[in-house]
Formats: structure tokens, C-alpha cells, sequence
């Protein structure tokens, strides 16, 4: 399991009864998370300090409680990006901070290519991954449905001094757009990709992880350049293996690019404890 264990800003306190208690910055957050299926707080004391609780409904979706004041947005930082965090309606902050291992990851892949790497991020969200790219010094096409989420991520890239970056914002369906980018012979080095489990595109279109992931991939691959760099794709998918991941893109770049493969878990560290939250699962290529 790779473990995002560099942060400063972000910790997860203490875990119980299906939910962590997590301190972003100073504002400290109980949100619930299936993968906490024991009972017992190692803390218990702890949890009074909490300034708002995410509850589920019993009918689908869920509301913050408020305890104590949180302002409507704050940022915190990674090393030298920083991110946006506000409070949604469903349980999200904006920001997945078990991502890092990835970001670790890209930043270090890009920074070491002595050319310019084209990156297109696919369901982008608010744009961890592409703060993290163009840090690295590449040009991203950062690729969402919602306009909200894009007008997000272009907030996280001027609160990180990046502006002047080349980042090409899309908002569209992403399987529409790739075909696009296909009839324009438009390539890139690098794909990354964070596909949900069920969601709409722009224009309604239906995404199922299990029926579109390897179309998607196959897809993809018609847009690599002739000298790619990585390919990666994260999911929280549940009942997905990770190795299910990697072998759709062995099925896929095998044929045509040479390489390695690396497929597992992602994991957030509980403070003062040796206890780690399973977080998601990963699959990357690279050259």
C-alpha cells in the first residue's frame, strides 16, 4: 500500500463506528467512511473537539452539523501546492488527500523529462492532480462534467501561484471530448484518470465504472503520444481489485508501448497510532 504520510495540514485523528475524525488545517471534521468497521476510539476524548459532523440520512444523501464555527472555504497545503477546502453536500471537502501519493509520484516522473509533457486528467474534479502537474513544470487539459468543479480546480491553480501555467479547462463529457481530441490528432504524454463508480456527463450521458472502464482506456490509448509517459488510474470503486485495473492497461498499451506495471492500495495514517485507512486503488504504466 502506498501511504500519503507527508502531509502538515491534513491528519485523521482518530477512527471508530464508521466514521474519522480529521483535522484539515484547524477545523476538525467527523465524516463517515465504510471502509471503519470497528467500534472502538482509541481517543474517545478527542472527538468533543470536532467542529462539524457530516450525518448520512437514512434516505439517501446526508447534512452537516454544525458545533462549531467553520468558515465557508479555507486552504491548506501540500509541500508547495495549496488547495481550497470547502464543506459539500455530500460528506467531500473538495480534496482527497490520499491523492499525494500520486501527486508524489507525477511531479517527481515530469520533473525528471528534460521536454515538455502534455497531460490530459480526466474527470478532473478540482484538480489535485493537475495543480500537481503543472507545478511539475507540464501543460495540462484538465477535463470535468461539472462547472463547478472546474471553476474550483482553476481556484486551486491561482491559490498555488501556478496562473500562468498552460491549463486548458474542458467541461464536458469525457468519453465526447477524447473522441475530439481523437479526430484532431491531438496527443499527449501522460493520462490520468479518476473515473466514478456511477455518474452523468455534461449532457446526461450514463457512466458505469464496470461496463466503461476498458472502452475508456482502449480509447485513451489512441491519444498517447509516440514517446508516452505514464498512464494512471485511480478508483474508489468498491468490489474493484486493483490488479483488475493493471490488467486493462496491459490489454491496452502492451501492443504498443514498452514499459512497467504497478498496481495496490492507497492509504491515509491514522496520527500516533499504527493504524492506516485503506483509501482506494491505483494502476499506472510508465515508460
Amino acid at each position: 500500500m502506498k501511504i500519503a504520510n507527508n502531509w502538515k495540514d491534513y491528519e485523521i485523528l482518530d477512527m471508530a463506528n464508521g466514521e474519522k475524525l480529521e483535522k484539515w488545517k484547524d477545523i476538525i471534521l467527523i465524516r463517515p467512511d465504510p471502509q471503519i468497521i470497528w467500534p472502538n476510539k482509541t481517543y474517545p476524548q478527542i472527538w468533543k473537539n470536532a467542529n462539524a459532523t457530516y450525518n448520512r440520512s437514512k434516505t439517501g444523501g446526508g447534512s452537516w452539523e454544525y458545533k462549531k464555527e467553520v468558515p465557508k472555504n479555507w486552504q491548506i497545503k501540500y509541500k508547495d501546492l495549496t488547495f481550497n477546502i470547502k464543506p459539500m453536500g455530500f460528506k467531500h471537502t473538495g480534496l482527497f488527500p490520499e491523492q499525494a501519493v500520486n501527486w508524489d509520484w507525477m511531479i517527481d516522473k515530469i520533473q525528471k523529462e528534460k521536454r515538455e509533457i502534455k497531460v490530459l486528467n480526466l474527470f478532473a474534479y478540482t484538480g489535485g492532480a493537475t495543480v500537481a502537474c503543472a507545478y511539475a513544470g507540464a501543460s495540462v487539459c484538465h477535463v470535468d462534467s461539472s462547472k463547478g468543479m472546474v471553476t474550483w480546480a482553476k481556484e486551486n491553480i491561482i491559490s498555488s501561484g501556478l496562473e500562468k501555467r498552460p491549463v486548458r479547462y474542458i467541461i464536458d463529457d469525457v468519453v465526447k471530448f477524447v473522441n475530439r481530441e481523437i479526430r484532431r490528432a491531438n496527443k499527449y504524454d501522460a493520462i490520468i484518470m479518476d473515473p466514478p463508480s456511477y455518474g452523468r456527463g455534461a449532457n446526461k450521458e450514463v457512466w458505469k465504472f464496470e461496463e466503461n472502464i476498458s472502452d475508456l482506456v482502449s480509447l485513451c490509448t489512441k491519444v498517447l503520444s509516440e514517446k508516452p509517459l505514464f498512464f494512471l488510474i485511480n478508483s474508489y470503486t468498491t468490489g474493484i481489485s486493483s490488479k483488475v485495473l493493471e490488467n486493462i492497461l496491459k490489454l491496452n498499451i502492451n501492443a504498443k508501448y514498452k514499459g512497467k506495471y504497478e498496481s495496490g492500495e492507497i492509504g491515509l495514517p491514522m496520527s500516533n497510532s499504527e493504524l492506516i485507512l485503506p483509501c482506494g486503488i491505483y494502476a499506472r504504466w510508465e515508460a
